[in-house]
């Protein structure tokens, strides 16, 4: 199934088709050819057959919305706001925008396009290095994916198990504004050397003006949040009043016409239809590790190598790194949840935690190369080449991977919302508690405490 996998992805076949693909012929490996194609075809459909996957279709049909409803032009206004004279005042408008964009549409692309395309031709305009710009873009459009809502959340609460949407929601929070702040301060660090200076102070009466006019886009976020904690709704349901809210303030705005509007949700079940077919695929390989145990074989390999469990939890960063630079964030939690999970929980790591590190992970593969999609976005945004935009992120990427670490090592960061928020019992923000992962209904060769 590896070896196949791995040569399908070199020649080029999409990433859908070739989990699925290799994962079916392993199997004929294993069973009979009825058998085989019968348990891919119930998998497939198990797979994508969820109540909680039914919000990302809405999330990303709402983010769409957004994007083109008038809501990130207002969004930006509040940045500038924001980051009133800040060195470099305009990138660091563009961070907290990412930051905002990404709270409200849970897509870190989304932010990259929408962000760099309004507040990149400002900062040319004001003699911003375009390069600068766009590494400032880049650097912080994933913090859309960590702070909530977030898709790449869902997907992992679905194959994890009895895992809250809302409590990985309010975990993602410290790490995603902690990861923002940080590039703000570099951002700020370089414009202070180059020269780039804090646009004129916006007086008091347009700031209150730019502000009210915002209150509407941003009760976005109010709503979404507020009534998830609350127990209004539930994640799924809040993704569907984020489409109904969008559409009205977007009609308010007279932004979008019925003509824009198919074309807007044309282009969201593209993506809906994208993200769906390769969780299916995606659960046939999650059937096909379980019934070989290949989990239990690299759990047993890891734990072979050493029992520390700061050198584990290192390990499992270093190959989610690498796997975030080749393969896309959903197939890649799809993949290695299952696998790496079981492990984190047998010394007490809570699956919050876990889901945050991994998300994490993915997040920075999303701005690396080769298949970095908020990398190439940006770049393309920005008008600017891959190469010359990476090597103005490589400092960016040490404060990020200091985030990693701290998340990954300090269980409050992630842990202490959702447990003020009563979304955690007391007991398991130490101690963690065994959740067999969906991926493992028929295998028990897991340990359970």
């Amino acid at each position: 199934m590896v070896v196949l996998l791995v040569i399908m992805l070199a020649i080029g076949v999409s990433i859908s088709v070739a989990v699925g693909l290799s994962s079916a012929l392993a199997m004929l490996c294993m069973l009979d050819a009825n058998i085989s194609f019968a348990t891919s075809a119930q998998r497939l459909f198990a797979g994508a057959n969820s109540f909680s996957l039914i919000a990302i279709p809405f999330f990303i049909l709402a983010g769409n919305i957004m994007n083109n409803g008038g809501i990130a032009e207002r969004i930006v206004n509040v940045a500038k706001v924001v980051a009133g004279r800040m060195p470099g005042a305009l990138a660091q408008s563009n961070v907290v925008a990412n930051m905002l964009f990404g709270a409200i549409s849970g897509s870190g692309a989304a932010a990259a396009a929408a962000m760099g395309g309004t507040i990149g031709p400002m900062e040319k305009k004001e003699g911003y290095d375009p390069v600068y710009s766009a590494g400032v873009n880049i650097a912080s459009a994933p913090t859309g994916m960590l702070i909530p809502p977030s898709n790449l959340m869902i997907v992992y609460s679905t194959i994890a198990g009895s895992v809250s949407v809302a409590a990985l929601f309010m975990g993602g929070y410290v790490p995603g504004i902690l990861w923002g702040l940080l590039v703000m301060f570099l951002a700020g660090v370089k414009a202070k050397k180059c020269g780039y200076v804090a646009e004129r102070r916006i007086p008091a009466k347009d700031a209150m003006k730019i502000i009210l006019d915002a209150i509407p886009s941003l009760l976005l976020i109010v709503i979404i949040i507020g009534g998830i904690m609350c127990g209004v709704f539930t994640a799924t349901e809040a993704s569907a009043v984020a489409v109904a809210y969008a559409f009205v303030l977007s009609l308010i705005y007279k932004k979008v016409n019925l003509k824009g509007m198919i074309k807007i949700v044309v282009d969201s079940a593209k993506m809906t239809g994208i993200i769906t077919f390769m969780i299916g695929l995606s659960s046939i390989m999650s059937w096909v590790m379980a019934f070989t145990g290949l989990p239990d074989l690299i759990a047993n390999g890891m734990l072979s190598i050493t029992e520390n469990r700061y050198v584990i939890l290192i390990l499992m960063n270093i190959i989610l790194l690498i796997v975030g630079t080749f393969m896309d964030p959903t197939p890649a939690v799809l993949i290695f949840t299952p696998i790496f999970l079981p492990i984190c929980q047998t010394f007490g790591m809570h699956p919050v935690q876990f889901g945050i590190m991994v998300t994490l992970n993915l997040c920075i593969g999303t701005i690396t190369p080769p298949v970095g999609s908020i990398l190439f976005t940006g770049a393309k945004v920005g008008n600017v080449k891959i190469e010359q935009v990476f090597k103005e992120l490589l400092p960016y990427f040490g404060v990020i991977l200091i985030v990693l670490l701290l998340t990954t090592y300090i269980p409050a960061i992630s842990m202490t919302l959702p447990t003020a928020a009563g979304l955690i019992q007391q007991g398991e923000r130490r101690y963690g508690k065994i959740i067999m992962p969906v991926a493992f209904e028929s295998f028990d060769g897991l340990s359970e405490r």
